[in-house]
């Protein structure tokens, strides 16, 4: 690690009361060029610290940057991880106050839930599912506090991923009842299609990014729990959203999920 104990402490408070106060900044490393991964989930960390002291819940945690093209692209090898919170979890066909965000993109998600906890090193896509509960569909909400959605992957990192709001299906689904890498995926907004995909496009297979991220976590001394919820990935790109707009998703075998911006 590069940065001290305070200016951890400094980064986490300055990025979560953008956050909460829908304002954005200019990415942490213009500042901090010096700082590591290891800072950059520190400050996470931190951020999360602060939110469990005021009583937040965490429900689950969540995946980004889990196709390989992206991957490639940004010169990284695996997904970035972060969480979700219970004040950033909305129920299906709800409405999310567009002032309460910055500039908010959409992108669809398939869902697990576990029913043991998942703990690395050695996870794989046979222990995520022999771990699952059920699957769903879901939407998630991000909303990068930088700037024109300027950043690099340890200033988003920091930023707890860019997790801001989640929407989650009420079809729940075994895994031996879905084939997880070949669902498609439709999402529509406005009652226009604006995304198509198919499980496969997280990682070859969504349960890899479960297990990533287990092995993530165990890597740091942690698991995932039971019961908690984990959001593999986008399927498609992130679509962005404005005041009045209408998402509907279609999850093949997972039924729709939606929510409205208001």
């Amino acid at each position: 690690m590069k940065l001290d104990k305070a200016t951890i402490e400094k980064l986490a408070e300055h990025l979560e009361n953008c956050e909460l106060e829908a304002r954005d900044t200019l990415k942490i490393t213009d500042e901090h060029p010096e700082m590591d991964w290891d800072d950059a989930y520190a400050i996470q960390d931190e951020i999360r610290r602060r939110k469990l002291a005021r009583g937040t819940r965490i429900p689950g945690l969540k995946a980004g940057l889990t196709s390989f093209a992206k991957m490639k692209q940004m010169g990284v090898e695996t997904p970035c991880f972060g969480f979700v919170t219970d004040y950033g979890s909305v129920p299906d066909g709800g409405e999310i106050r567009i002032d309460e965000l910055i500039h908010p993109k959409v992108e669809p998600e398939i869902v697990f839930v576990l029913k043991h906890a998942l703990k690395g090193p050695g996870c794989h896509i046979g222990s995520v599912l022999a771990a699952t509960d059920f699957v769903m569909a879901g939407l998630e909400v991000i909303d990068s506090r930088y700037r024109d959605f300027k950043f690099d992957l340890k200033s988003v990192v920091a930023d707890n991923t860019s997790a801001a709001r989640c929407v989650v299906g009420s079809r729940i689904r075994s895994v031996d009842a879905v084939d997880l890498r070949s669902m498609g995926v439709v999402m529509e907004k406005n009652g226009e299609i604006v995304a198509l995909g198919a499980g496969a496009a997280v990682l070859g297979h969504p349960a890899t990014a479960v297990a990533m991220l287990a092995n993530h976590v165990g890597a740091r001394g942690q698991e995932i729990p039971a019961g908690a919820m984990v959001l593999s990935g986008g399927v498609t790109e992130a679509v962005a959203v404005a005041r009045g707009d209408s998402i509907n998703l279609r999850v093949q075998g997972l039924g729709t999920v939606g929510c409205k911006f208001v």
